[in-house]
């Protein structure tokens, strides 16, 4: 009798248990959603949202956290959230992340470059208990889409955690840059490369490369400013040359991770392409600078 009133309360708590892990989902999916949009939009599509949310498990990460960019977008797709303002308004993103600081605005700054955001300014910066906010301000006539920056983030090795929208024009991200890189050309040994003409500093990644020559062109008149910087996008050295170059070889030694190229005047004086020549490989994993 006690072992079957035993069995009896065992399975009932299991039951509950699961139950109760429904309705905790259900809850937080449902205060993400509610978060996201506005009260009288959230209130006047309820019915709708409770069907095109009827499969709650789908967003929900492995580790038990809504996915907010998911959740997004199936509100963009049916029509719920509008990202738009009827007239250009002054957007406020906070930008939050537990990586190196320098690294994380490098990233960001390139980032929303390629999204076609140029023109903001950075409100604040701040590095509180290992955690970094990087705060920017811009006039748009849309929020920024969470959609098209988590893909281009993506492609740094970065992934949106959190989407909180505060107001229709504040709006914070929570980043995992915990396997980010420089989403840039990856240099290999003797697969030359050109570098065309830009009004943006080139960054290459050199790690798997000993050195690395650079020709220049005739008609260029370049003046080389070469910054070394290793994974975390730590500046090892700069090299600057007050001295119209030609052609210049670079050592990668220190653990160069990165590499920075530009004119020590202006990048108007590459007027045609620089042709880059890699020498040698090496392991990424080398931690030894590379003897010369």
């Amino acid at each position: 009798m006690v072992k079957t009133l035993l069995v009896c309360l065992l399975l009932f708590s299991f039951s509950y248990g699961d139950e109760t892990e429904k309705i905790d989902k259900k809850d937080l999916l449902t205060q993400k959603i509610k978060s996201l949009l506005d009260t009288e939009v959230f209130v006047r599509d309820k019915a709708y949202i409770d069907i095109i949310f009827s499969q709650k498990e789908d967003y929900f990460t492995n580790d038990g956290r809504v996915d907010s960019v998911k959740v997004i977008q199936t509100l963009k797709e049916n029509g719920i959230l509008n990202l738009f303002f009827k007239k250009p308004c002054e957007v406020n993103i906070s930008f939050k992340t537990e990586g190196t600081p320098l690294f994380f605005v490098k990233i960001m700054s390139d980032t929303l470059r390629n999204i076609g955001y140029y023109r903001y300014v950075t409100e604040e910066s701040t590095l509180k208990n290992s955690e970094f906010t990087w705060k920017i301000n811009l006039t748009s006539e849309y929020a920024a889409d969470p959609l098209i920056l988590s893909k281009e983030l993506n492609k740094s090795g970065c992934k949106i955690v959190d989407v909180i929208r505060e107001t229709a024009t504040n709006w914070t991200y929570i980043i995992d840059m915990k396997n980010a890189r420089l989403n840039t050309k990856v240099l290999e040994e003797d697969v030359e490369l050109k570098l065309k003409r830009s009004l943006y500093s080139y960054w290459l990644d050199v790690s798997k490369i000993q050195k690395l020559k650079i020709t220049s062109s005739y008609r260029n008149n370049w003046y080389p400013y070469i910054a070394y910087y290793d994974k975390s996008l730590n500046l090892l050295r700069v090299i600057k040359r007050d001295v119209k170059r030609r052609r210049i070889t670079l050592d990668m030694k220190e653990n160069t991770h990165y590499l920075k190229i530009s004119d020590i005047y202006t990048l108007k004086n590459i007027k045609d392409a620089l042709v880059l020549t890699p020498i040698g490989s090496r392991e990424e994993s080398i931690e030894k600078p590379i003897q010369e």
